[in-house]
């Protein structure tokens, strides 16, 4: 098997860029693609290292002439201006660290969460080089210490897991002065596990932002992963001080980043509480684990569309598990899993999903993740590689929804329709759902098939798509010329190609082929002659 695999998950603008191609037998070319444009070819003549040169800021897709194979290559001036988020969650003594970092390298994942890597909640580096973990988990320090310097090797970032409120029961004494309590007085917690404290209280915020300057001296974490459970919003202290858990929160991000100026900082806006706040604290992305009542592929457009509305240039990351492949048989699931990745990306979002060597998340305690199907690891590979190569039309800052103002009967500026399928601009089972952005001066359509589904929950068994056929766009035109229409997706047609348009009056029309689960169209207002 051919198989074309970047050195790096992202390079940085002005670096060199290598692709690794594995299995060729013989001589050939790569071509390195820019939404749908020929930009560049290199000959190889067989296994090693292709050097495609320095390219500019952008993502593209790189296919090997006469096979299949195909990957995705993505060059930033900024690298935490993206973020497409991984994990780990094994830290066993000399466990292999070379197919996590081919995994990391495969699916482009540029962060890596070091799920519960610490000794302890409230004592990160307690256990000395080798200990188990609060739940008897064993952990080694220097694999995960191994693990750090095979994501820099690949020039993906290590955060360390860190709870900002949690004590658990050995430590609590030290703690439970500064307590968050109940109406009737007992201490919040995660059953009897678990105790919650105010995490900006002085005296925790001191010994918590130490604990992670600690973690990065001896780890060299590039930073972490801040995390917390959702509630409570409000409580008492032991000593009758009311605490506003989300000024708390601001604080103690606060903390952190004066303790680590240089870290990357995610914290975790539980079921989207409190986004509005810690969006704009001085953390690196704004990252939202979603749960009921966020079960709908309608629920994460709006939680993520409300993201990007506060997230300014950050990148945005939902973390929503998709417990479904623990459930389900993988066909079913994999269906559930490509709309719940087209929902995000078409609303500028990546999702918290893959990591270890081949894995997937099915629970929040990501020790219990879940190993994929040979075809579960294609599906991924091709989506991830899409997300990569259209990136700026998907995720970038400045993108605008412009449905409601271009699409409909009054507006007549763009629309799709289909002969037997309704076209909406909410996903409702049985109909395409159709979304338009604006990206810079181009127009770009997201078509959503959710024809042949009974209902729209992102993590549940999902039926085969149905085919609504041939879809007709019609556009108004801007000018004498004609528009260009480009068309990909995910699973029938990787990079863009042009469709054939034709003049009809004042609008242009294309014929666009039935979308499988999500069809992109990419409209640019350039004058071709009618």
């Amino acid at each position: 098997m051919t198989e074309l695999l970047p050195t790096k998950t992202t390079y940085r603008a002005g670096d060199r860029v290598h692709v690794e191609v594995r299995g060729l037998e013989g001589p050939a070319v790569l071509t390195v693609w820019r939404l749908g444009e020929r930009r560049h070819e290199v000959a190889v003549t067989g296994p090693g290292l292709a050097d495609l040169g320095p390219l500019p800021v952008g993502g593209y897709g790189v296919e090997l002439g006469g096979s299949t194979a195909r990957t995705a290559v993505e060059v930033t001036a900024d690298p935490r201006s993206v973020l497409r988020y991984g994990f780990v969650a094994s830290y066993l003594p000399d466990r292999d660290v070379t197919s996590v970092a081919e995994n990391l390298r495969r699916l482009h994942l540029t962060g890596v969460q070091f799920y519960d890597w610490a000794y302890r909640h409230a004592d990160l580096l307690g256990g000395g080089e080798t200990y188990t973990d609060a739940l008897g988990q064993p952990v080694s320090l220097a694999t995960v210490r191994r693990l750090i310097d095979a994501c820099h090797s690949i020039g993906a970032q290590a955060l360390g897991y860190a709870a900002v409120y949690a004590v658990g029961p050995d430590e609590w004494a030290e703690w439970e002065h500064d307590a968050l309590l109940t109406p009737t007085g007992q201490p919040y917690g995660l059953g009897d596990f678990l105790f919650i404290v105010d995490p900006a209280a002085p005296d925790w915020t001191g010994h918590f932002t130490a604990d992670l300057a600690a973690a990065v001296k001896e780890a060299e974490f590039d930073g972490f992963h801040l995390d917390q459970y959702g509630y409570p919003k409000r409580a008492y202290r032991p000593d009758g001080q009311a605490v506003d858990v989300t000024a708390s929160f601001s604080t103690l991000i606060g903390a952190a980043r004066d303790a680590l100026p240089d870290a990357r900082l995610v914290f975790n806006n539980v079921n989207d509480f409190p986004t509005w706040a810690s969006a704009h604290t001085p953390q690196d992305a704004v990252y939202i684990e979603v749960w009921p009542p966020h079960v709908t592929l309608g629920d994460l457009a709006v939680v993520a569309t409300r993201a990007r509305a506060e997230a300014g240039d950050k990148p945005v990351v939902i973390a929503a598990y998709q417990h479904v492949y623990d459930t389900a048989p993988s066909a079913t699931a994999d269906l559930a899993a490509s709309l719940t990745m087209a929902t995000l990306y078409s609303h500028g979002a990546t999702q918290l999903l893959c990591g270890e060597a081949g894995n997937v998340l099915v629970d929040p305690y990501y020790v219990r993740n879940h190993p994929v199907t040979a075809t579960t690891a294609d599906l991924l590979r091709r989506w991830y590689d899409f997300l990569v190569e259209h990136g700026e039309l998907l995720t970038v800052p400045g993108i605008t929804d412009v449905t409601s103002s271009y699409a409909g009967d009054y507006n007549d500026d763009l629309d799709v329709g289909y002969a037997g399928t309704d076209v909406g601009h909410t996903p409702v089972a049985g109909t395409v759902w159709r979304r338009i952005t604006q990206v810079g001066d181009q127009l770009v359509i997201h078509l959503i098939n959710l024809t042949g589904q009974t209902d729209t929950h992102w993590d549940a068994p999902r039926d085969p798509p149905g085919d609504p056929g041939p879809g007709t766009l019609r556009v108004r035109r801007t000018g004498p010329g004609l528009p260009r229409i480009r068309i990909a997706d995910p699973d029938r047609q990787a990079r863009l190609i042009d469709v054939p348009v034709t003049a009809d009056g004042d609008h242009a029309i294309a014929q666009l082929p039935p979308p499988h689960l999500w069809m992109t169209v990419l409209i640019s207002q350039e004058s071709y002659d009618a």
